[in-house]
């Protein structure tokens, strides 16, 4: 696996870690508060989703943990931090599109729930947030305040009422069903949780609940979390 970030001339650069499940927002959030703060956004599921694609562009299956290890020994990902270039490569593949596609979807849990991959995933997150030329870099996923970066100085998980998140996450994928979406969301954050409790604030992670509040509003709320935190943390 390997990391192409360009080293950044920061010497500490913070980790915003955000945590959430399913239809919670996270992407959305995470990718305008970067936006608005000049902050880097690493989009972690991405990673994950590229490494399903790099599976079965192996021809192998993700639910053969054997054929998981090897793919992710030899996974040339390159993702970028600038919140506005969502690009995803493997090797000389540009596979942005592609890790969105439903096949992959369904690959996701398969490579993600491998304890060996999770850690060495984890890693290039650390160094792409350690070589990143931003103050900081939100960065958003399933484990991210609890195993990737339990010692940032902002963790926020960031939840929804389950039936919200279905709303919305049925919102966004025009022409769904909202019970299979439901049904779908339910599954996934039942098949995650079995690897990484995201559903639950760790010690020291300020949980921002967005059930009644709009878009624009929970922006507002994680980015005054983000303030009070980072501010506290650098002794303002």
């Amino acid at each position: 696996m390997t990391d192409t970030s360009t080293r950044g001339e920061t010497a500490v650069v913070d980790f915003i870690a955000i945590d959430g499940p399913a239809g919670s927002g996270k992407s959305s959030v995470s990718k305008a508060v970067a936006r608005r703060l000049g902050f880097g956004y690493l989009d972690t599921g991405s990673a994950y989703r590229a490494l399903a694609w790099h599976v079965l562009d192996r021809g192998a299956d993700t639910d053969d943990v054997d054929a998981v290890r090897a793919a992710v020994s030899d996974f040339p990902v390159r993702l970028g931090l600038d919140p506005d270039d969502r690009t995803v490569q493997v090797g000389e593949a540009d596979v942005t599109d592609a890790i969105r596609e439903t096949r992959v979807s369904g690959a996701v849990s398969g490579v993600a729930r491998v304890p060996e991959v999770r850690a060495q995933v984890n890693d290039l997150f650390r160094s792409l947030v350690a070589e990143a030329p931003y103050p900081a870099v939100v960065v958003e996923g399933r484990d991210i305040t609890t195993v990737v970066a339990p010692d940032a100085p902002v963790r926020i998980l960031l939840t929804a009422a389950p039936e919200v998140r279905a709303a919305r996450r049925a919102g966004e994928l025009a022409g769904e069903n909202a019970a299979a979406v439901a049904e779908a969301l339910h599954k996934r954050d039942a098949s995650d949780s079995a690897v990484v409790d995201f559903l639950n604030a760790a010690e020291g992670v300020e949980v921002v609940d967005s059930t009644a509040l709009d878009f624009s509003q929970t922006i507002d709320a994680v980015l005054a979390v983000i303030e009070r935190l980072r501010g506290a943390h650098h002794g303002r």
